[in-house]
């Protein structure tokens, strides 16, 4: 151990001793979470190493010591530009609400997903929003699908990768992990076969792009014409992606 981590510790050490006892109860359920069964893997280089993939995983328990909801989109950004900025300045989140990618990493526009539904499948993507549709023509018209696909298309210009952090595993015992999604996969869609649900009682229409690749069924776009409009990303095959990390951890029950 250095002079330098020595000294970290004990400053750590004296600033324990002004703390309340509600304080220290709340250190000390935290620190009881790294005493727990943990395996952090990494199957990729570049984005992670090892130490920043030992850093989001302990976010990641962190968390769980204070929640048994999945981490969301929002946590996931913060703790990943986070966990990349500890040791060199790397990453930076997007203004807020920005239309485009959510952080820039080396200089390399990104965007983030998140998965945690009930039903997950492992070797299957679903991506609930992967953007917002707006207020573009879109009625009952089939070929309305052909210029909401375009959308898709002009929204993923906004950035070179795409990430999801999914959670195939919940409490206690918790496994999440790391995927990306080549953005070569998804513009596939522009060969898709296009359906309109003419006969939904939505309006506008919901419709379908289906993505096929010899004879391999590789994913397909819903275009939700609910209150959200919004536009989904479902059944995208895993093994069309890349797996750069996978984190799987206890946590105490009590």
């Amino acid at each position: 151990m250095t002079e330098k981590e020595n000294q970290r510790i004990e400053n750590l050490l004296a600033a324990v001793r002004d703390l309340t006892p509600g304080q220290i109860t709340w250190l000390e359920n935290t620190v009881r979470i790294f005493r727990f069964p943990h395996n952090f893997e990494i199957f990729q280089d570049g984005l992670l190493d090892a130490s920043t993939l030992e850093n989001f995983g302990d976010a990641l328990r962190i968390h769980h010591s204070f929640s048994v909801e999945p981490f969301s989109k929002d946590k996931f950004e913060y703790v990943l530009e986070k966990v990349i900025n500890f040791d060199q300045n790397r990453a930076q989140l997007s203004s807020k609400g920005n239309p485009g990618h959510d952080i820039t990493i080396d200089g390399v526009p990104v965007s983030l997903k998140t998965q945690a539904d009930k039903e997950i499948k492992e070797e299957k993507i679903w991506i609930s929003k992967f953007m917002e549709l707006g207020k573009g023509n879109w009625g009952d018209d089939p070929n309305d699908l052909s210029a909401l696909r375009e959308m898709f298309f002009a929204h993923m210009q906004s950035y070179d990768r795409i990430f999801t952090l999914r959670a195939l595993s919940k409490a206690p015992d918790w496994i999440y992990e790391l995927v990306e999604i080549p953005k070569t996969l998804l513009e596939k869609a522009r060969s898709g076969r296009l359906e309109m649900r003419t006969k939904s009682k939505q309006y506008p229409k919901p419709g379908y792009c289906y993505v096929e690749e010899g004879g391999a069924k590789l994913f397909r776009l819903y275009f939700d014409g609910g209150s959200e409009r919004k536009l989904q990303v479902q059944n995208l095959l895993k093994t069309e992606c890349i797996v750069h990390a996978r984190w799987a951890f206890s946590i105490p029950q009590e």
